[in-house]
């Protein structure tokens, strides 16, 4: 393992195979979900992925049974109470897409379990995104009170048309890994316990090729990507503004509680 990775805390690293470097999302007993120090090290890592000589290809999956389990609810309360933090995550947030889209190196996402927040966005911006049947991919945004921003509204809409991408991120419907597959929101999905190792054999596969063409395919394909940033930005901005508004209270707690959320449908748009 090369020095560079040596500091990250809630991101494990292994080599399982030449060339190609594994990243383990793993905050324990949390499902995963991406706290102030995950949604930091999410951020990074694809610089330091980028500039390293000795990786070829990457595989981004989380720990355990699940992917990702979301933004974690401390963060997201100490975000509507601190500005400092508010301004932190936004900033982090629109990195974290553009560092995954501008890296170099091709990246395999293998989605198990729950996939949402954070998480979710490596998961679906990664080149190659694969998920067991039974996965569990949410873009929670409009549960929680706010827009959905952050990767949706480029992606989705890019994925798998405007009229799947307006029903899923408006009701926050759970989408499985095989109607993901279906709609061509992901690459394409595996039986459960195929899943780890079918996202192996396809990073082999790319770390095995030609490093300057793949590298250059993949930043012609991102154009699409870019071309979207007006877009992203303004969604991201309608998020983060949604973080001052009253419906936030109201989601939080909805979601501590396992229950639907109980907006007030007189509230202006």
């Amino acid at each position: 393992m090369t020095t560079r990775y040596e500091d990250y805390e809630r991101l494990k690293f292994d080599w399982p195979a030449e060339r190609v470097l594994r990243v383990t999302m793993e905050n324990p007993g949390r499902l995963n979900a991406a706290d102030a120090i995950m949604h930091g090290e999410l951020v990074r890592i694809w610089r330091d992925v980028d500039a390293d000589p000795q990786v070829n290809a990457v595989i981004i999956r989380g720990a355990g049974k699940a992917f990702s389990g979301g933004g974690d609810l401390d963060l997201v309360r100490e975000m509507t109470q601190d500005f400092e933090t508010l301004t932190r995550v936004w900033k982090e947030a629109r990195d974290l897409v553009y560092n995954l889209i501008n890296c170099s190196k091709p990246v395999v996402s293998a989605m198990a379990g729950p996939a949402v927040g954070a998480g979710l966005v490596a998961g679906l911006l990664a080149d190659i995104s694969i998920a067991a049947k039974d996965a569990r991919i949410i873009d929670g945004h409009t549960r929680l009170g706010v827009a959905a921003g952050d990767h949706a509204a480029i992606v989705w809409p890019l994925l798998c048309g405007l009229a799947k991408a307006k029903y899923y991120l408006l009701l926050c419907e759970p989408v499985s890994g095989e109607e993901a597959e279906r709609i061509g929101l992901i690459s394409l999905c595996t039986e459960p316990d195929e899943l780890q190792e079918k996202a192996l054999d396809v990073a082999r596969k790319l770390a095995a090729g030609s490093p300057s063409a793949l590298r250059w395919t993949k930043f012609a394909l991102n154009n699409w990507l870019r071309q979207a940033g007006p877009i992203f930005d303004t969604s991201l901005a309608l998020e983060f503004t949604g973080f001052n508004g009253p419906d936030v209270q109201e989601g939080l707690a909805s979601l501590a509680e396992k229950r639907p959320p109980k907006f007030d449908p007189r509230s202006p748009l």
